[in-house]
């Protein structure tokens, strides 16, 4: 089995002056909501670039613990001001955060196609709250790629990475090749981009795309 990998798309960052368009003062703020690691590194990139003095004070609410430890790569981790959710998901998340809702002003880093549900919930609580859109998901030019060969399968790990895909080819005609994707975001943009989704992950017995792979080849060598 012969792998390749492609970006299909790239993260690009706003500058400080496109970031002061928005009007946001940053140290208004108590608290910052983190949903990748994307997010973190564009925070503390503008931040660093307006010349912002983030307070020692601020707290930061993640949504998995890998992206509460990458934060110790930009401020002193101290437990009392770093929270994440129990299990990765939105649910724990927005858990963690409702303890905390009625005594914070919240600050949500995101790209230009930020997370629905999060600012649905904020709104619904009534927070005070507000959207920082610092970079932009764009896609990578893969036509080559995708035009030279004929894949097997294809794997997407996110939802930018479907419309990619039709961007680059926009004929594109699925065929016999097999489509994996990670994550329900990305699922749910397979097939309403009227593909055939044959390996969705995680899954309760393949919690990654390598097991989910695994599983699916020997079930397909089965056969």
């Amino acid at each position: 089995m012969k792998l390749d990998f492609y970006p299909f798309i790239r993260v690009e960052g706003l500058s400080a002056k496109d970031f002061r368009k928005q009007k946001i003062d940053i140290q208004l703020f108590t608290a910052v909501i983190f949903t990748s690691r994307n997010a973190v590194d564009h925070f503390f990139r503008i931040c660093e670039e307006m010349k912002i003095k983030v307070s020692q004070d601020c707290k930061y609410f993640c949504i998995t613990e890998a992206i509460a430890l990458y934060l110790q790569k930009f401020i002193l981790y101290r437990k009392r001001k770093v929270f994440y959710g129990a299990d990765g998901s939105t649910k724990s998340l927005l858990e963690v955060m409702n303890k905390h809702r009625d005594n914070e002003k919240f600050l949500f880093p995101s790209s230009d196609s930020q997370r629905k549900d999060i600012e649905e919930w904020l709104k619904a609580n009534k927070c005070e709250y507000a959207t920082a859109t610092l970079y932009k998901t764009v896609s990578n030019d893969v036509k080559e790629v995708l035009t030279g060969k004929v894949y097997d399968m294809i794997v997407f790990f996110s939802p930018y990475g479907v419309k990619s895909l039709f961007e680059n080819v926009p004929k594109f005609e699925q065929n016999g090749t097999h489509i994996g994707a990670f994550g329900p975001t990305t699922s749910a943009a397979v097939e309403e981009a009227g593909l055939r989704l044959d390996v969705k992950a995680p899954a309760p017995q393949a919690p990654s795309m390598v097991a989910a792979l695994e599983q699916y080849l020997a079930n397909t060598n089965k056969k």
